[in-house]
C-alpha cells in the first residue's frame, strides 16, 4: 500500500461517517481483536486507540482518524483478507501504524489506563472471552 491509499483510508470523515464507523467498531472490536491480538506487535496501542476513539473530549478529527483505522481493521473486506495466517493482518497493522503516527499524543494515560486493565482483566490465563 502506498501513502495515497492511507490518505484514502484514514480520512477522517463527516459526523455521519464518523458516528456509521462507531457504531461498526463498538459492535466488531472486541471479536477482530481476539484473532488478531498475537498477530499485532502493538495490542496495548490499539486498544487505548480503541478507548482514545470513542472518548467525547477526542478533538474530532483525531476521533476520525482513529474509527477510520479501526473501522478497517474490523472489517471483513480489506487489501489482504485476515483468514490469511500471519500476513492476513498484516495491511491492518500499516493502517493502524499510520492512524497512531497521525494522531501521536492525543492518546491519553488514561486510555493506557483503561486498555492496561481490559487487557489483564481479559488475558490474565490466556485467551478469555473478550
Amino acid at each position: 500500500m502506498d501513502e495515497v491509499k492511507y490518505g484514502e483510508i484514514l480520512l477522517p470523515g463527516d459526523e455521519d461517517t464518523q458516528n456509521r464507523r462507531e457504531k461498526t467498531v463498538r459492535q466488531k472490536f472486541w471479536p477482530t481483536f481476539r484473532r488478531a491480538v498475537r498477530q499485532i506487535p502493538f495490542s496495548r496501542d490499539v486498544v487505548a486507540g480503541f478507548y482514545c476513539a470513542l472518548d467525547p473530549q477526542t478533538p474530532a478529527r483525531v476521533r476520525g482518524v482513529l474509527l477510520a483505522a479501526l473501522a478497517y481493521f474490523v472489517l471483513p473486506v480489506d487489501i489482504v483478507p485476515d483468514i490469511f495466517a500471519v500476513i492476513g493482518f498484516s495491511d491492518d497493522v500499516a493502517v493502524l501504524s499510520a492512524a497512531f503516527a497521525m494522531v501521536r499524543g492525543n492518546i491519553r494515560p488514561s486510555h493506557y489506563e483503561a486498555a492496561d486493565r481490559i487487557l489483564a482483566d481479559r488475558f490474565e490465563d490466556g485467551m478469555k472471552t473478550i
